[in-house]
């Protein structure tokens, strides 16, 4: 299961920056208007709140998790999640639960 959870990290980061990098080669770099174009209709802003609510609650189970186990290496799942998103951070999280 770590292989597994190690190639779904790897996806994490390529397929949805694929996306991203192509957004703000045409669009530069402003977070701003990329912020406005998650909410440009309602089936992307469900999806964003979809993704919201999986990120606040994953790192809930991580803190707690990581707090019960006192398994500190976990918690780098965290950042993982908010600067990547729950693409790397679940299975980040899961690859380092494994060990």
């Amino acid at each position: 299961m770590r292989i597994l959870w190690l190639i779904l990290c790897v996806a994490g980061v390529i397929l949805p920056f694929r996306y991203f990098l192509k957004w703000f080669d045409e669009n530069g770099w402003d977070i701003g208007l990329m912020v406005d174009a998650w909410h440009a209709n309602a089936a992307s802003s469900g999806l964003v709140w979809d993704l919201t609510v999986a990120a606040v609650t994953l790192t809930i189970w991580i803190v707690w998790d990581c707090t019960r186990k006192r398994d500190w290496p976990g918690l780098i799942a965290i950042p993982a999640t908010y600067l990547v998103g729950v693409s790397l951070g679940l299975p980040l999280y899961l690859f380092l639960r494994s060990r």
